[in-house]
């Protein structure tokens, strides 16, 4: 199972929120390429990375950032955040990232998405961020009325080629992952599941890895508070 550290960037600095509240947000000193340096000395192989300038604006803001990531660290690395149409999925493809991450825009737009995996083929992610069962979008800032089982059986032929599971009431909590309800999603998705959100110890990781159609997890605020260690996690990772 991958592993997938989390790299969350606003104003040029690495950042972590409590239930994507930018109100409530840590900054940390390190900045986001060192953070990305000491994953990669770890022995990481990939890397989750938001744009949270990016949701908020639906721009490439980082895009520099993180091309001098792709340039230093030779690691997979998955980007979102305010991804929204196709020439910022092309400026993210050409500096070499491995997946783009659609969500609202996906979301709003079914035919978007279906365009996007056929132009980028195995390329695109979708980021499928929920609040009581129900999809949430624009930075979490907004509700839907949409089922994320129904959404998902809507768009489950269309070529994606994995799918990150947030469960916005767990993001930045550590009160361990919805399981559960990530379990309905990885037993219907035509393509392979990404955990996250609420990530707070080993076993949760090795609970993850007993799943079936469980491709990775992604572990965020945990590492940054020390309440898993780099070198305790890297074992983990396959």
């Amino acid at each position: 199972m991958k592993i997938f550290p989390a790299i969350d960037i606003k104003d040029k600095k690495c950042v972590r929120l409590i239930k994507g509240d930018f109100d409530n947000k840590t900054e940390y000193k390190i900045s986001p390429i060192e953070q990305a340096g000491k994953y990669k000395d770890y022995g990481f192989k990939n890397l989750h990375i938001v744009d949270l300038d990016g949701a908020l604006t639906g721009k490439t803001v980082n895009l520099d950032i993180i091309q001098d990531i792709v340039a230093k660290y030779d690691l997979n690395i998955e980007i979102g955040g305010g991804v929204r149409n196709f020439d910022s999925i092309q400026k993210y493809t050409d500096i070499g990232v491995e997946k783009v991450i659609l969500g609202s825009a996906a979301i709003k737009d079914k035919n978007f998405l279906k365009q996007a995996c056929k132009k980028f083929p195995n390329k695109i992610a979708l980021g499928l961020d929920t609040k009581d069962s129900f999809l949430s979008l624009s930075g979490w800032k907004e509700n839907s009325n949409q089922l994320v089982l129904d959404f998902l059986k809507e768009v489950n032929d269309y070529g994606v080629s994995r799918l990150i599971y947030t469960d916005i009431n767990r993001d930045g909590m550590k009160q361990s992952p919805n399981f559960e309800e990530t379990l309905k999603i990885a037993q219907i998705s035509n393509c392979p599941v990404i955990i996250s959100g609420g990530v707070s110890s080993i076993d949760d990781i090795k609970k993850a890895k007993s799943l079936k159609n469980i491709e990775g997890i992604i572990v965020g605020k945990a590492i940054y508070d020390g309440d898993i260690k780099l070198e305790e996690l890297v074992k983990e990772d396959a």
